[in-house]
């Protein structure tokens, strides 16, 4: 018989966190007082993370469920393979580091129960986090919002509830470059969000420096936007038609008499100026091609190397 609840957490490198984050899951889960199961994604962890996972399994086989993954995939592709080996009526996906407390699972739960097929945790005040971090999150929410055709909750990661009806509609976008929350927002169902107070790391480093906050950006703006390519069009209109305008100024000067605008500097500049938009629009070209490239090779999204679950 397939558990109620399907609390699906990533996770890389949390061997001081990973024993604490199972302990408040498993108080809170019994406290719903309904089956569950915890999926833990070992996402080519290379500390002691593999061997207290594979404890943890030993220790509760009853809830807990252990994926090691052949390698690092990534935090999108854990999710999702996490989502992809998950039994449950309703699958929550929450972080394993503790930023996103695991108290708030019943309130998400409250509101599917009303109803909703999608509940997400809207972070309401983030604790811990230096400016440039909270400068950074807001600049990526309000940049997506612009650019991209789904419309994704401002505050919003991907710390949700997904109803079995949503979760099997998602399952059928294997697309490689993911962007789980914005893929959820495309997926519409009625959906709803629970604010609650981000906490500040425990212990540990962030998985999500600026680098991958940069790339997790580019993966949405061109997994759900065209306006790159608009953009690099527009770009190339505007040129054409200031060398347009250029070459007309110039030849009315000359026609008058008056000394054209000319020189080495001139020169250089247009050069310069030209050979921007062009390198600009091709890899803007790059980054599409690029992804359809990725998807034309049809590899899978993750390979597992060990899967722990006890016999059903």
């Amino acid at each position: 018989m397939n558990p109620r609840f399907s609390i699906v957490a990533p996770v890389f490198n949390e061997e001081i966190l990973i024993h604490t984050f199972y302990e408040r899951v498993y108080d809170v889960m019994e406290e719903v007082g309904e089956s569950w199961e915890l999926v833990l994604v070992n996402d080519g962890s290379r500390d002691q993370t593999p061997a207290l996972l594979d404890a943890l399994y030993e220790e509760d086989p009853e809830h807990v469920v252990v994926l090691h993954f052949s390698r690092n995939f990534g935090h999108q592709i854990a999710i999702t393979a996490g989502m992809d080996h998950a039994h449950g009526d309703a699958v929550v996906v929450i972080d394993s580091d503790l930023q996103d407390p695991p108290e708030v699972i019943p309130e998400l739960i409250a509101k599917w129960r009303e109803g909703y097929e999608v509940v997400y945790a809207v972070r309401a005040e983030r604790e811990g986090e230096t400016w440039f971090k909270l400068f950074t999150a807001r600049l990526f929410y309000r940049i997506i919002q612009a650019l991209t055709d789904v419309k994704i909750p401002m505050e919003a990661g991907d710390f949700r509830l997904l109803d079995r009806k949503a979760l099997d509609a998602l399952k059928r976008m294997r697309e490689q470059h993911r962007f789980v929350r914005a893929m959820v927002s495309w997926l519409g169902f009625r959906q709803i969000g629970v604010p609650y107070r981000r906490h500040a790391r425990a212990a540990g480093e962030t998985k999500y420096p600026f680098t991958k906050m940069f790339r997790l950006a580019l993966d949405a703006i061109t997994g759900f936007s065209m306006f790159p390519l608009k953009l690099s069009m527009w770009a190339g209109g505007a040129a054409v038609a200031l060398g347009g305008v250029m070459a007309l100024v110039l030849l009315i000067l000359r026609l008058n008499g008056a000394a054209p605008l000319a020189g080495q500097g001139l020169t250089a500049s247009l050069v310069l100026f030209m050979g921007g938009v062009q390198l600009w629009s091709i890899g803007i070209l790059g980054e599409y091609v690029g992804r359809i490239y990725n998807e034309v090779r049809a590899r899978p999204l993750y390979l597992v190397r060990e899967s722990k679950r006890k016999a059903s």
